[in-house]
């Protein structure tokens, strides 16, 4: 079975070959995962540097501007009632609605650069049978608003609630700076592995059927598509900030992990490599990883290259001919074996 075939009976997208022929790769290849021995520490300096700068920063100035001006008091937050709470979800609308702007606007409204470093040849769909409302980015605005950003926050509110009450454990920095640092810095790298643990399930044939499809029909993906999710897989995504409920944390770990999540969302489906502001400035995007899992559906499940789960189980495809015949074995391998245990049965 060719690649064709792979994409068009597990995707919602009609135009896959057209759209392969007009897209664009990067020059080299995507980063393998850090090798932990022999320890290099030229590589681990890069390494962080590309963890951290700019993305993480972006989000942790982020997500301390609205912990510290932008989020009502523990005191308030004791007891549930519709004004804080009501406060919370505009915020969320309003932080979203800014953040993603500043990619979508330029990228698809202004097309200030064209198709310069945009993986896909077209723009988003219009007149389309795979969307609501037949145009992808009103599909994708609809999922977002019902669905994301009332799960996100309840999420929070659930969770400041309980930090508010002490029912939750919490630490501070003046008390454990070093942990307290730690659980900021290992934030994104947890976030990687649980993407990873929810994410490949829903690829299952009856969960992908029913909950994941809706995410999967932006196969051309822009920065509304993120969020544009069945329910059931937002709950599933947003669980991360579970993990704060059980290890020791402060409130900005948990905004943290939500910032995360709600927002890394539109630089990795872009579909850009990089927002060229003028010539000589240029912000990477880097999500060809992700790109190629909407592109061809079995490989990359993970959240990114930095924290490269998908090496670990086999499942990453850096766009090489080799690694596209790699995934193409292991798709029908796996194909044939159904068959075979269908016949016998």
């Amino acid at each position: 079975m060719a690649t064709n075939d792979i994409v068009a009976t597990r995707n919602k997208g009609r135009n896959a070959d057209k759209e392969r022929r007009t897209e664009w790769q990067p020059d080299r290849l995507l980063r393998s995962p850090p090798k932990l021995w022999p320890i290099r520490p030229v590589g681990i300096v890069k390494w962080l540097y590309h963890y951290l700068i700019p993305w993480n920063l972006v989000y942790l100035a982020v997500s301390v501007v609205v912990m510290v001006y932008l989020t009502p008091s523990m005191e308030t937050m004791k007891t549930f009632r519709w004004d804080w709470i009501a406060f919370i979800f505009a915020r969320n609308c309003t932080v979203l609605i800014v953040f993603v702007s500043c990619l979508h606007v330029p990228l698809y409204v202004r097309k200030s650069q064209g198709f310069d470093r945009k993986y896909n040849g077209r723009w988003l769909a219009r007149n389309s049978p795979n969307f609501l409302f037949k145009n992808q980015l009103l599909d994708n605005l609809f999922w977002t608003f019902t669905s994301a950003v009332p799960i996100w926050t309840a999420y929070e509110v659930l969770t400041w609630w309980m930090f508010a009450n002490g029912y939750i454990p919490y630490v501070s920095f003046s008390e454990h700076p070093v942990y307290f640092l730690a659980v900021l810095f290992v934030t994104q790298l947890f976030l990687s592995v649980h993407f990873y643990l929810i994410h490949r399930p829903i690829h299952w044939p009856f969960l992908y059927r029913w909950v994941h499809s809706v995410h999967h029909a932006n196969v051309n993906v822009g920065p509304w598509s993120g969020l544009s999710m069945h329910p059931v897989e937002l709950i599933l995504y947003f669980s991360g900030v579970v993990i704060h409920w059980i290890v020791p944390s402060h409130p900005i770990h948990a905004m943290l992990n939500l910032m995360i999540n709600s927002l890394s969302t539109a630089k990795s489906h872009s579909g850009f490599e990089k927002l060229i502001i003028k010539d000589g400035i240029e912000i990477p995007m880097e999500d060809y990883y992700h790109y190629l899992h909407h592109r061809y559906f079995e490989c990359n499940y993970g959240a990114g290259g930095i924290m490269n789960v998908d090496a670990w189980f086999g499942t990453f495809n850096d766009g090489s001919p080799e690694a596209m015949e790699k995934m193409n074995h292991r798709v029908i391998s796996r194909q044939q074996k159904a068959q075979s245990e269908g016949q016998s049965s």
